[in-house]
């Protein structure tokens, strides 16, 4: 465990636009943050009388279990650097090897690898001439099992010397096992990590991990929760508020890679779990296989056009949406079901207000809404809130 009072300052803070609130204290950053769900609720006439103390999180540095960094430089023809784009200077990158909020291993894989690149004169990816070789370096963790995942995305223009850099990583003296080693191909011109292919140098295409009692096998590309010991915590608190869940049948909605659709299993008669995102969908489907959970189902598509094309009745149901909130079909489509209980899990409070302002004006009433604080030292806030029909 890191302790908050023994770290300085961090040395990016001018310049790395990821941590807002460097050098604010805790419990203030806690404060400002429950006052901008309470701000937000109250602009849309939701009770606030409801709004429960925010949750901190179990750990306030090294939480992050991946990060995406990029290959560029500071200044305009100025030596390779690889880390993260600097406030608003989107072409600049700055070079963040003393992050505060990830492993300290990740730190360390950052550093050899621009020295690396460097030492053989190699090219950063230009956005605007659409040139060069270096473009990502992804380091994905499983906090709960010591395993890293290390992807470098290059172009396919010619001169990367795999064996080398298979070496040089397999030397690094790192706290946790490096797992896999993976190289992935990508000539889209857009500034984002696609596969137009993925070779693997060494290991495996995936870590596994563990939350809530689960097992997960979490590839290169799939999307999982951040911060572990956070979002179980959440997870738990979410689940909790549900009077009973035992032999029915539940909803899952935006699930992800579908750990509460597990959780619920346990006790529920069976469990649908919907999410847009097909990868996601498939880890759902491997990790429920993997954990031997045969009472879930998932879909692959739009949340109401599932839930249009599907004749299951659910009694409970648990949504989690993206940072967009739910479209108004979803939200009538789930209060046409009349279920007394919806559990919402939120990533942006203001479109859970907004979301909150609809559901309460068609008959369901906000029992709680409780604030966590899962991204410390970011603005992010996630919130758990309560349903009820009335």
């Amino acid at each position: 465990m890191v302790d908050f009072k023994d770290l300085e300052l961090c040395r990016d803070r001018d310049f790395c636009g990821g941590c807002t609130y460097q050098g604010v204290a805790y419990e203030e950053q806690l404060a400002n943050k429950f006052g901008e769900v309470k701000a937000l609720l109250e602009k849309k006439g939701i009770d606030t009388e409801r709004l429960l103390p925010i949750e901190p999180s179990p750990e306030r540095y090294g939480y992050r279990n991946k990060m995406e960094y990029t290959f560029g430089d500071m200044e305009k023809g100025g030596p390779m650097t690889l880390g993260m784009h600097r406030k608003k200077h989107f072409m600049s990158i700055i070079t963040v090897d003393e992050c505060q909020l990830v492993h300290e291993d990740f730190n360390i894989i950052l550093r050899e690898t621009l020295e690396f690149v460097r030492d053989r004169g190699y090219t950063h990816y230009h956005k605007k001439k659409h040139t060069g070789l270096m473009r990502n370096l992804v380091i994905r963790r499983g906090v709960r099992t010591g395993e890293i995942l290390i992807n470098i995305v290059t172009t396919s223009e010619e001169g990367f010397d795999e064996a080398g850099f298979t070496e040089m990583i397999s030397a690094l003296p790192l706290e946790n096992t490096v797992v896999g080693i993976l190289r992935t191909i990508n000539d889209r011109p857009a500034d984002a990590v696609y596969c137009d292919e993925l070779r693997i140098l060494k290991g495996r295409d995936y870590y596994n991990e563990e939350i809530m009692g689960l097992k997960f096998r979490v590839n290169a590309f799939a999307f999982f929760q951040t911060n572990v010991d956070a979002v179980e915590n959440l997870y738990s608190y979410a689940l909790g508020l549900i009077d009973d869940f035992e032999n029915k049948n539940a909803f899952d909605l935006y699930c992800g890679t579908g750990t509460i659709s597990q959780v619920l299993a346990r006790k529920a008669s069976e469990v649908i779990g919907v999410d847009i995102v097909e990868e996601a969908i498939e880890g759902a489907k491997s990790a429920a296989a993997l954990n031997g959970i045969a009472n879930c189902r998932f879909i692959a598509g739009d949340c109401f056009k599932v839930l249009e094309s599907i004749d299951d009745k659910p009694e409970v149901i648990v949504v989690d949406p993206p940072r967009v909130g739910m479209s108004t079909d979803a939200m009538d489509k789930i209060i046409s079901y009349g279920v007394d209980q919806i559990v919402y899990i939120s990533c942006n409070p203001k479109s859970l207000a907004e979301n909150l302002y609809y559901m309460q004006y068609y008959g369901y009433e906000v029992v709680s809404v409780k604030p966590f604080d899962n991204f410390p030292g970011t603005k992010h806030v996630e919130c758990v809130c309560l349903l009820s029909r009335n």
